[in-house]
């Protein structure tokens, strides 16, 4: 059994592991110790210092984040010299910060902020030496203000211990530490592939998401405009926190209706996209099987994964699979045979995506993802962008009477709505295309060995004649281990499912900033109670998936089929194109 120690805080006792941190203790007597660079999910880097506290024995202040308790300690976390010193540290961090919260995007929902307000620290007494700094902006996904940077290290920890990917980091010394990118260079011109991930982490404005949402509003009030909006299936599971909702709150119909609320015309669900792409890509899967073509076989529907190998593994694009993502095809198909259905000009659709992911941005802006210019998906939001509508709009979301999607893109199966975990494409293609190449159902359509937290999962599957080895993997840090031993031809998988960000889409660049490893495991369960729940499981099953192939594709992986719902991919230098 672990050791236990004792200690007491601010004259409380409190009994812990021993290797706990002060800060972790404390939160077990309901004390909030303030923090600015510590993250759960992160190494300690004891930088901010906001956290100090006072021990009993000590001469000096100790960092409450990266001290572990110990037998019969005593600590303060509300002496004067602890707040004093805190106060003056908020005063030195304002002192280098741009001033305007107004205009900052974080605005209301900021750490510094919240902690200059608990301090009452609101007009700082020192000098102001912040320097000018010029604004990051020339990319569709990501948006870089150094003025509002507090030094914390989290994007730096994230970018690359999580993703391995090392696009920011810092430099310069002492009063001239920054953190940049190599050569001060834009985003797009550094090995950064836009998962979104240090925009989650960031406790301020300094790193955020470029903002779609006055653009959205623009098309809505728009009288000449059909806006139609689409849904992710993580956001449904991540909205309810920014409304004090326990993580994993399940709340699609309330999504709905404030969807409606804010002035959509029709509100569909991307998971009729999944449904799509799963027959598809379950079709190239047994086609690439059958005819020996490029194996293994990798899933495309995560675009900062995409990226990821145009960028840093040119020579496996044909690794990946042709079939687009669910919001890209889901598009494609809103702007063809749905806008011939309804007899509505696709120039006079405007078409939404709210997704968990700041890289679907990017995605949304490449030009093979649309036709004589226009581009299939017109604007794309992430969860926070639809937080920050549905409170514009003053909606009591909490309250709201819960509402259904529109027919017939609303209609979709439990294997789209697990999509967006790690493991969920892998699970949802498993289930079509066994039943394909045998004839028969999947024995159990809940397919455990691909679930889970773990970064790399690896299977089995024997389906008819075929031995299927499968990976399931998430991060890029996790995702360059494959991607090397796939280079050194010591890779003999069939088919792999890779996603960038933590957990999937369920950890997504877009997320709530409360995003943590914790906060996603519980929507993963939420999805798939999602998935037991429904009334379909199989994506094929999907009655207007099977209409639109009927009376439009002809069948899955037919000449039509591939013209609409299938891409391609280039090798790409360091930046860009948009």
């Amino acid at each position: 059994m672990e050791d236990m120690i004792n200690l007491k805080i601010n004259g409380m006792p409190v009994r812990v592991h021993k290797g706990t941190k002060i800060l972790e203790a404390a939160r077990l007597l309901h004390i909030d110790i303030p923090h600015l660079c510590y993250h759960p999910d992160q190494r300690i880097k004891a930088r901010c210092r906001i956290c100090s506290v006072e021990v009993v024995g000590k001469k000096r202040l100790l960092a409450a984040c990266a001290t572990e308790c110990w037998e019969g300690m005593e600590v303060f976390t509300d002496t004067k010299v602890v707040r004093d010193t805190q106060r003056g540290i908020l005063q030195l961090i304002m002192a280098d910060h741009e001033e305007n919260c107004l205009t900052c995007p974080r605005n209301g929902n900021c750490v510094l902020q919240q902690l200059c307000s608990r301090f009452n620290v609101l007009r700082p007494n020192l000098t102001h030496v912040a320097e000018h700094l010029t604004v990051r902006t020339g990319n569709p996904s990501l948006v870089h203000d150094p003025e509002k940077c507090v030094k914390c290290g989290r994007c730096i920890r994230v970018c690359k211990d999580v993703q391995g990917i090392e696009a920011i980091g810092f430099a310069g010394r002492s009063t001239g530490l920054k953190v940049t990118t190599p050569y001060e260079d834009d985003f797009t011109k550094t090995d950064c592939v836009l998962c979104g991930q240090c925009t989650v982490v960031c406790p301020v404005g300094a790193l955020v998401e470029r903002d779609d949402t006055d653009k959205v509003l623009d098309a809505i009030f728009d009288p000449a405009k059909k806006v139609i909006v689409q849904t992710a299936p993580s956001v449904r599971v991540a909205l309810g926190d920014a409304f004090g909702l326990p993580n994993g709150s399940i709340v699609t119909k309330k999504m709905v209706a404030a969807l409606r609320m804010i002035g959509f015309d029709k509100v569909f669900d991307t998971n009729y996209g999944a449904d799509l792409t799963i027959t598809e890509e379950a079709c190239e899967l047994i086609d690439r099987l059958k005819n020996n073509r490029k194996m293994p076989m990798t899933t495309s529907c995560c675009p900062a994964w995409v990226n990821f190998v145009e960028k840093h593994y040119p020579g496996e694009i044909e690794h990946l699979s042709s079939t687009k993502s669910p919001m890209s095809i889901f598009s494609a198909v809103l702007k063809t045979q749905y806008a011939r259905q309804e007899k509505i000009a696709p120039e006079n659709i405007f078409s939404v995506a709210v997704m968990p992911c700041i890289a679907k941005k990017y995605e949304a802006r490449r030009p093979e993802l649309g036709k004589n210019g226009n581009f299939d998906t017109d604007a794309v939001i992430t969860t926070r962008g639809l937080i920050k509508l549905i409170k514009y709009i003053g909606i009591d979301f909490v309250n709201l009477q819960e509402d259904e999607f529109d027919d017939p893109m609303g209609e979709s199966t439990g294997a789209g709505a697990i999509f967006g975990t790690t493991g969920g494409v892998m699970e949802a293609a498993l289930r079509t295309a066994y039943e394909w190449l045998t004839g028969r159902e999947m024995p159990t359509l809940e397919y455990t060995p691909v679930r889970g937290f773990e970064g790399i999962k690896e299977a089995q599957v024997k389906i008819d004649k075929y031995n299927l080895k499968i990976a399931v993997v998430h991060t890029l840090k996790n995702a360059a281990l494959v991607m090397n031993k796939l280079q050194a031809g010591q890779c003999d998988y069939d088919f792999i499912e890779i996603m960038a960000c933590p957990g999937g889409c369920v950890g997504g660049g877009g997320q709530p900033v409360t995003t943590t490893f914790a906060a996603t495991k519980k929507r993963m369960s939420a999805l798939y109670e999602i998935d037991r729940s429904s009334k379909l499981r199989r994506s094929h099953e999907n009655p207007y998936l099977k209409k639109l192939y009927a009376e439009f594709l002809v069948s899955p992986g037919s000449d039509k089929a591939h013209q609409l719902l299938h891409t391609c991919y280039q090798a790409r230098t360091k930046e860009f194109d948009f």
